[in-house]
């Protein structure tokens, strides 16, 4: 049994639960103490696959043990990252029915979307294993708590990925909070839009972050002006030998309101005609189809920065890609064989949220097995 932390404490930390849990958790709680407690194991899962990711969760419920001065029984049945299927226990939980009921609502949403998040992770680098991924997620996110589960999916679907298929993974993210999760100490990244119209045009923002941080690796936006190719170049002349020493990337960030400077739909197919024959000739749907020879940042438009940058010398300089990059796009950039060599990315955060819905059923009170009619698969083996 932990030790007890003195009342006041632990009433206020029993105030911010019972604020923040559903209602009829705490009614439930109310009845428990009037009639009886009665030890209960409850058992976790989710109604699709997903990469486990117990670690935010398991944290706060060993938290609250001591905090309470409560004991628990938790029992994860997977390691981290393991790959769990639909309707499968992801961990048990056993201990007084009291103790436990209001925290329900709290330790569920630390558990399914990061779940999901990290299944996401793991399918892009998957598709993409000799991509280095920076994870962007963060003004994507409800606040700071969700900007920490979606950087520990990222690194936990990374690792997944690394282990499986030899990818290069999650190599950072954009906020030096959560660095650590990707062996950090602080947030990769260098320039946004708003700097190049700050300085007025995308060599001088560039030259502006050289001064300021010398020696310092640099990646520069070039679609700021619609002139992707000619500023790209531009800075690979002014920055020749951070070029010719690898130190140079350029950021491909264009929207998808137009094409990438030099290329529209007939120059787009004759890139990667020249490239990639036979992937343009597959069936394709029309999503797909714009981001092989589309608007924005597309196959074509990274073929065609890799031929420019190639041809003038400068094939040391890597391009990063960036916009839209989920796990679906990034598999058609894997099976066309983009030359990318960076992608950034918020695209592993959950496109259908009601998918990372996490629950938890009771299968027990006091070692006698109950369950609700059709969970039956809950019950231990």
């Amino acid at each position: 049994m932990n030790q007890q932390k003195p009342d006041t404490e632990r009433s206020a930390i029993d105030k911010s639960i019972a604020d923040h849990t559903d209602q009829y958790f705490n009614k439930t709680k109310k009845i428990i103490g009037k009639f009886g407690d009665k030890t209960v194991t409850y058992a976790v899962f989710m109604r699709r696959p997903v990469i486990f990711c117990p670690r935010l969760m398991l944290q706060w419920l060993e938290e609250i043990c001591t905090l309470r001065g409560h004991s628990f029984q938790i029992e994860p049945c997977y390691e981290e990252g393991d790959w769990v299927g639909a309707g499968e226990p992801l961990v048990y939980i056993t201990g007084s029915f009291k103790n436990l009921v209001d925290l329900e609502t709290l330790y569920l949403q630390k558990l399914g979307s990061a779940s999901v998040a990290a299944y996401n992770a793991y399918t892009m680098c998957s598709h993409l294993p000799k991509v280095g991924f920076l994870a962007m997620d963060a003004r994507h996110c409800a606040g700071s708590e969700m900007a920490e589960m979606m950087a520990y999916a990222a690194s936990v679907g990374s690792n997944a990925a690394q282990k499986e298929h030899d990818a290069i993974g999650f190599i950072g993210n954009a906020t030096t909070a959560t660095a650590p999760y990707f062996g950090n100490d602080a947030g990769l990244g260098t320039m946004p839009h708003a700097l190049i119209g700050y300085a007025g045009s995308t060599l001088k923002a560039a030259e502006m972050y050289v001064e300021s941080f010398p020696g310092e690796p640099l990646t520069v936006l070039v679609d700021y002006f619609g002139a992707e190719v000619t500023d790209a170049l531009a800075v690979c002349t002014r920055f020749q030998d951070m070029a010719a020493e690898g130190k140079l990337s350029v950021r491909l960030d264009t929207h998808g309101g137009r094409f990438v400077e030099g290329l529209d739909p007939a120059t787009s197919y004759a890139v990667l005609e020249r490239h990639m024959p036979r992937g343009i000739r597959q069936y394709r749907s029309e999503q797909q189809l714009k981001w092989l020879v589309g608007t924005g940042v597309s196959a074509a438009a990274l073929y065609y920065m890799r031929e420019k940058l190639d041809d003038a010398g400068f094939d040391k300089v890597k391009i990063v890609a960036s916009s839209g990059f989920s796990h679906e796009k990034c598999r058609i950039m894997g099976s066309i064989k983009a030359p990318i060599d960076i992608v950034g990315t918020g695209s592993f955060l959950p496109d259908n949220w009601s998918e990372t819905y996490a629950t938890a059923d009771i299968i027990s009170y006091n070692d006698r097995p109950s369950v609700k009619l059709g969970r039956e698969f809950l019950l231990r083996k």
